[in-house]
This record gives C-alpha cells, sequence and structure tokens, in this order.
C-alpha cells in the first residue's frame, strides 16, 4: 500500500494531464506482452500484436526486472506524444538522470559491459534503447495511437466535469476504486511496495494510461524534487472498454471515408494525437505539399487547429473532430483492423513472450517510476 498525504496546498495545485507520454505507453505495452496480461481488455490488442517483437524488443526488456521498482522511462522521455521527440528526449536525457535510474539495476554477467557502458553515458546503448522504443511502437502502439489519444482525452474530460461538479476531492473518491481510496488527507493506493508519499505543497498530476490494467503508479523525478508527481491511472480493464480502443469497425470506417474522402479520413485520424505536416506526410505516404492542403482542408471545416512554434507546425483534432472520430469510428461490433495509412513496422522473429530478458535480473531502481 501507498499512502499519499495531501495538505490543503496540495489539494489546490492537484491537476490532470491527458497521458504519460508516449513512450511510457510503449514502454508499458512491451511489458504487457512479456507478463502474459490476460486483462480481458487488451485481448483484441494482444492477438493483433503477439508475436511479433524479438531481438530489437531486448534493450527494453532488459530494463523490466521480474520484482521491484523498473526505469521510469516517463522520466527520461518525457510526456511526448510524437515517439520521434520521445526517442530524442531519451537520447539527450542528463547522465545524472540515466545513473538515477540504472544505479540499482542489476545486469546479468553476459551483459554487464553493455550495461556500464549506459550507466557511464556511452551513447551507443543509449541509442539502442532509442531505437527499441522505436520499434516497439510501430508495432505495439502507433495503428492504435489515434483512438487511445482519443479514449484518453475522453478519460481526463470525465475526470474535469467530475471536479468542475464536486472539487478534487469527488475525484480522488471516484478515481479509480478497486485501486484507490482517499480518505482524507490520504490517498490510498493499492501497492506491493508499502510507502507514505509526502506532496509537500507540490500537489499531484492525475494521467490516465491505457497500456496498464493492473497497477496504478506514482511517477516522481528524480532530479527536481519540487515537481509534483504524476499518479498514472489505469483505464481499461474490461472487455467493453478495450473493444472501443482496439477495435474499428468496417462500416465505420468506410463511411468516414465516404463523408471525407479515404485519405483526408486518414488524416483526420492521423492527427488525433497531434502531429506535424511533416509527420502527417509520413504517416499517410504522401507528399508534405498533399498533406498541407489536407491539413488545410480540415481546418477549415473546423476538424483539426494547427498552432505554430517558430517553425515548427503542430496539427491536433478540435473537439468536433474528436467527436467525429469516436462515434463514428468506435463501434461494438468491430472488427479487426488499423489505422488507415499507419505503418505497422517490421515483424520480428518471435520470442519476446515467455522468453527470459537477456538481464532479467534486476533489483528497482531511485528513479521516478515507484513500482
Amino acid at each position: 500500500m501507498k499512502r499519499i498525504h495531501f495538505t490543503g496546498e496540495d489539494l489546490a495545485r492537484t491537476r490532470l494531464a491527458t497521458t504519460i507520454g508516449v513512450a511510457a505507453e510503449t514502454f508499458d505495452s512491451v511489458k504487457l506482452l512479456r507478463d502474459r496480461d490476460r486483462s480481458p481488455g487488451f485481448h483484441h490488442w494482444r492477438q493483433s500484436v503477439s508475436g511479433q517483437l524479438g531481438e530489437q524488443a531486448r534493450p527494453l526488456v532488459a530494463l523490466m526486472p521480474a520484482r521491484g521498482p523498473m526505469v521510469d522511462v516517463a522520466s527520461l522521455a518525457g510526456d511526448a506524444t510524437c515517439i520521434e521527440e520521445a526517442a530524442e528526449n531519451m537520447l539527450a536525457a542528463p547522465r545524472a538522470l540515466w545513473r538515477m535510474e540504472l544505479e540499482h539495476i542489476v545486469f546479468q554477467s553476459a551483459h554487464r559491459s553493455w550495461a556500464r557502458s549506459l550507466f557511464s553515458g556511452d551513447p551507443e546503448p543509449r541509442r539502442q534503447l532509442a531505437a527499441a522504443l522505436t520499434a516497439c511502437h510501430r508495432v505495439n502502439v502507433e495503428p492504435y495511437w489515434g483512438r487511445v489519444s482519443s479514449h484518453l482525452a475522453a478519460v481526463r474530460a470525465a475526470y474535469a466535469g467530475t471536479m468542475a461538479e464536486g472539487g478534487v476531492e469527488q475525484v480522488l473518491h471516484t478515481l479509480c476504486p478497486s485501486l484507490v481510496r482517499w480518505r482524507a488527507p490520504v490517498l490510498e493506493v493499492c501497492h506491493p511496495r508499502d510507502a507514505d508519499v509526502y506532496l509537500r505543497g507540490r500537489g499531484l498530476v492525475i494521467a490516465p494510461t491505457a497500456f496498464s490494467s493492473r497497477q496504478v503508479e506514482l511517477l516522481q523525478c528524480p532530479l527536481d524534487t519540487a515537481e509534483a508527481p504524476v499518479l498514472a491511472v489505469p483505464t481499461i480493464g474490461d472487455a467493453t472498454a478495450g473493444t472501443a480502443v482496439w477495435d474499428v469497425s468496417e462500416s465505420g470506417g468506410q463511411a468516414l471515408g465516404d463523408l471525407l474522402g479515404r485519405t483526408r479520413a486518414a488524416a483526420l485520424e492521423a492527427v488525433a494525437d497531434g502531429c506535424s505536416t511533416t509527420e502527417l506526410a509520413r504517416r499517410l505516404s504522401i507528399s508534405s505539399a498533399a498533406a498541407s492542403q489536407h491539413a488545410t482542408v480540415l481546418r477549415n471545416a473546423q476538424l483539426i487547429t494547427t498552432s505554430r512554434d517558430g517553425r515548427a507546425v503542430l496539427h491536433t483534432t478540435t473537439s468536433l473532430g474528436a467527436a467525429l472520430l469516436n462515434s463514428v469510428l468506435s463501434r461494438p461490433d468491430s472488427t479487426t483492423a488499423r489505422r488507415p495509412g499507419s505503418r505497422r513496422g517490421t515483424t520480428f522473429k518471435p520470442g519476446l513472450n515467455g522468453s527470459p530478458p537477456p538481464d532479467a535480473a534486476c533489483h528497482g531502481s531511485s528513479g521516478a517510476r515507484s513500482k
């Protein structure tokens, strides 16, 4: 049991986030496969991706101990929703942060040289981890990320509605009854490790997660003790929730295509998790000029919005665009499908499920992910 102690100031500073980031979600998706999680909410997803990950996933699997804390990928890669940005963040993470995340992990003898290089700041092991993260994302997450993002946004909106009507304590009361209990001024979180956490005026960030089904996690940045911890809350536990996220009905996808045109419908779904014009072009395998034109049409229809930061351009769906995607694409009678225009990535050799990771003898970490 973890006991999170609030003050009045902490309650006032508690806020909501939409995601813990695509890197952490990808890491958790690999862990779901390795742990052979049988939650009904992930049945369709597991059937779609099982057997596709192998050797290229092993650098990530090496950081997943069978017991105890794990490396906090969210701390290393941030909460970016673009996997390329997350990988760049991981490569650029301070050496001190890497050392704090890795110092308590014990690697098998065959991999100690690699681990020492990673610990000392050698860029090559970092590049291997970033490549593994990207490869796993393309198989496990990318085909579903648009719908996952819409799901997480809807969950956050529900939290916000509860907060608006009943305040922060009502959110804490109703957050995740099977795993969390609010007994003012303490939030009790079911957890295999017993600990008391004092927020001390920092507040708490509540973020829904998709690729986690069994445990609420408290994520804390080891380099910035003044930063508010993040409470990562599972949101997909039953088959109904899973169906809405992993399945897309052929009739729904056809209907959206008939309405907007096939490529433009794919563009709207691709933009659901936020992307640049260049990224949109890559996802749809079209030119940047064509991607820009589709984005302009969708923006003029008030289905997406575009923001600029210097030369960078980011497209995201509006509430109208998200509502259209949710109403047309999320159907309980859906069949196996993937996001139009997305890449499934490389098919890897079987071997992740049930096979021991190369560096599985781990004790835990002093890093941010409080497992």
